[in-house]
This record gives C-alpha cells, structure tokens and sequence, in this order.
C-alpha cells in the first residue's frame, strides 16, 4: 500500500502478527484511552472532528454514527464490522485482514468502548479464507497478550469479539442483510426504520461499521482528529485505500490523501497498459455511474469533486477500461453480477435484473432490436429507488450511464450485429 499513514506496518515482515504491529506503536492507543479511562464523549467528538467518512460505500461520517448509539442505555450492545467486500473492483478489505488483522481489532474495541458495547462481531466473506484465518490468529494473539476478555489490561472494561464467516452472498454487505445472517436467518435486507442504532443484532442497539473505517481508529486518536482531516479536503477527511485495477500496469492497492488528483493516482498504478488510451473509468466499485475517461482526468478522487462528475466515490474500487474495451460487453457482464446476486425479496430488483441482463445479453448477441435501449433505460428506472436496499440502484446506475455515455457503441451493436471497436479479451 503506498504511502501507509494509516496502515503504517505492511512494510514489516509478519505484518500481521502482534510483535510486528506492536513494534510499530500498535495497541499504544488502547491502553492509553483505559489507563486514563478517557471519557467516550471526548474521543467521538476528536472522529467527528477527523470527518472520517465511512469506507464502505456510503461514506457517512463515523463519529456522527457513533453518537447515534445510546451508550447509556441498559443492555447489551454490539459493535460490527462489515469484511464481506463483495463489490466487484474492490480488494482493500481482504489486504487489511490479511496483513494488518491487529489494527483492526485495536479499532474495534476502542470502538466498544467509545459506544458502550462488551462485544463485537466481525462479518467475513465467505471466499476470504486467508484472511479469515489472519484475523482469528490476531484474536487469540490479543487474548493471550491481556488485551481482549474480561478485564482488559486491568482496566474493568470488558470486550469480546468474535469472527464470523458469511456464505458469500453479495447483498449480505446491506447491513441488515449482515446482521441477518450473524443471526442464522436468510440474509435478505431488512426495512429501517428501526435502524440499527435502536434495533440491530438480536434486537439490541449495534453500530456497524467497514473495515477499514475502523482500522483506521487507532492511528486518528494518536495523531488526533485535526491531523487526519488535514491529510485530505474539506468534507474529504484524510487518506482513503484506493483499489486501481483493470486496463494498468500495476494494479493494486494505494492509500492516498482524499483530493488526490485521478492522474496522480492512475500514475502511481502505473498508467494505462501498454501505452493504450484511457477510455473509461468506474471510480467505486461497479455499482458506480462510469465516467469517460477525458472528463475522469480533470476529476481529483474526493466525494464532492466525484459526485459532481456523475458518479459516487463510493468504496474507493477504481477500475481502468482502455480504447479496446467493448462498452456493451462489460455492461452485459455487470448486469449478469447483478442478476445473479439479487435475493428476490423486492419484486422490482428480482424482475428487473432479469430483463437488463436479458436484454444485454441479445444486443451482445448482435439479436438487439431499435426499441431495446429505450426499453433498457425503462426496466432501469423503474427500479431505482424502489427497493428495500440499494442492490437495485447498484444494477440500475450503470446501465443509465453506460447509455448516457456510450449509447452509440449500444445502437452500433444493434445495427451491425458485432462491436464497434476491436476488443483483445
């Protein structure tokens, strides 16, 4: 990862044991907040000040959601991480997990500390199996050292957190889905109201937050919340892990301040393969509205500057198309993940998953007809917005800017039976 502000350790070799991350300044935090029994309200207040946003996709501000938890309440209470990372182009999770399990689980018990919770579950994607075993290695490791169970560090605080595999289904990141399925029951969305704050896992008060929104709680209490909102722009606090993959020569993962130009970032990946041209880029994941590549150029990689290019940060997973790329191929494909992945319980996302795949999948076929982009940009309406969960915007949004922005190379394909450009996979 370059740069490594806030994952400071993948450089060491065993990065992921104890010795190494304590080497490092690792669990320093922890036992400073429960030597001095540093009051909740204060550390909340220095992660609203960071404007750490959340790094899963939806990027609303961590202190904010953690100020929604009545800590105070009587009760159990839960804090839960959310590993399953199933958006296509995005693999930042798994490389924290894998190289670097104990700053996440520092994250998370300051996290239960700071909303009042004695326990913690950390959600894992069922393929992750490397970095599941990781993370239950860091867990046993923390529980020898004194640092997770029953009366940590001999400060009265009581924390226990536990791993728990998923099944590999895509809409199991949806929150609730998530704390259905921690629960047994079929990982389907749930309706909010009540949101998770007042009725979550087993019914009690739980505060869900990504991976790496929570690994990086440890370092913005060292260097303190102004520190961390310097490192990016304003409403864009700190430095983000961005996974460049597709058409470069150097794929990967790259921490980043947020703001960071997309050339500079494109640049660090080495650029476009093989000396080809940018053609288009999908900034956050596949769920996210494509932008073509000569308008991307000018777009630095914050929330704002995104957003106002049509598209959404979302959870940093830029993924590089070049001139050779068949726009009607990688929609065709996309629509297909979607299909494959929706849990049927919303008629318009189980349907209309179906039809934009079907539909792509004849236009591919050179079998399109004059009506079918229109009919497209109809099936794609008619569910965004009317979903339980956001799996239906997530297939719906590509398909209206992939119109939006290539409709001609989909009216091509129509009329001529083949694609328009040359493609070499």
């Amino acid at each position: 990862m370059a740069n490594q502000v806030c994952f400071r350790n993948n450089h060491l070799e065993n990065s992921w044991s104890l010795e190494a991350y304590q080497s490092s300044g690792g669990y320093e935090v922890l036992k400073k907040i429960l030597s001095e029994k540093t009051p909740a309200e204060v550390l909340i207040e220095d992660i609203k000040l960071s404007n750490l946003r959340g790094r899963g996709g939806a990027g609303f501000p961590t202190g904010l959601k953690w100020s929604f938890m009545p800590r105070n309440a009587p009760g159990q209470k839960y804090i839960v991480c959310n590993s399953d990372e199933g958006e296509p182009g995005t693999c930042k999770d798994r490389d924290i997990l894998r190289y670097n399990p104990h700053q996440l689980v520092e994250g998370m018990i300051i996290a239960g500390y700071c909303i009042g919770a004695s326990a913690g579950y950390n959600y894992i994607r069922g393929e992750f199996w490397e970095p599941y075993s990781r993370f239950e290695g860091a867990l046993e490791e923390a529980r020898v050292a004194g640092l997770l169970g029953e009366n940590i560090l001999g400060s009265g605080f009581d924390f226990q957190l536990h791993a728990h595999l998923g099944a590999g289904a895509y809409v199991c990141g949806e929150e609730t889905a998530l704390l259905n399925s921690i629960e047994g029951k079929k990982g389907q969305p749930r309706f909010k109201p009540p949101f998770p704050a007042g009725f979550g896992l087993y019914g009690r008060s739980t505060t869900i937050n990504n991976t790496e929104s929570l690994a990086s709680i440890p370092v913005i209490l060292e260097k303190g919340g102004q520190w961390f909102l310097d490192q990016g722009v304003p409403n864009s606090g700190g430095e983000k892990l961005f996974s460049v993959s597709g058409h470069v020569n150097r794929p990967g993962n790259f921490e980043v301040p947020l703001g960071m130009p997309f050339s500079e970032l494109l640049e660090m990946a080495g650029g476009v393969r093989d000396g080809h041209q940018l053609k288009a880029v999908i900034p956050g994941g596949s769920s996210t509205p494509v932008i073509p590549g000569e308008q991307m150029m000018e777009v630095n990689m914050d929330y704002d500057s995104i957003a106002a290019a049509g598209s959404m940060l979302g959870a940093g997973s830029v993924i590089v198309m070049d001139e050779t790329t068949c726009m009607s191929r990688v929609l065709e494909r996309l629509s297909y993940f979607y299909y494959e992945e929706s849990c049927g319980q919303c008629t318009p996302c189980r349907e209309g998953t179906g039809w934009l795949y079907r539909v792509l999948q004849r236009i591919e076929a050179g079998n399109g007809s004059a009506a079918d982009l229109d009919l497209l940009d109809n099936v794609a309406s008619n569910i965004e917005g009317n979903t339980i969960c956001a799996l239906g915007d997530a297939a719906a949004m590509p398909v209206r800017s992939f119109l939006k922005h290539y409709r001609d190379e989909f009216q091509y394909h129509i009329d001529h039976k083949q694609c328009m450009v040359k493609s070499d996979w």
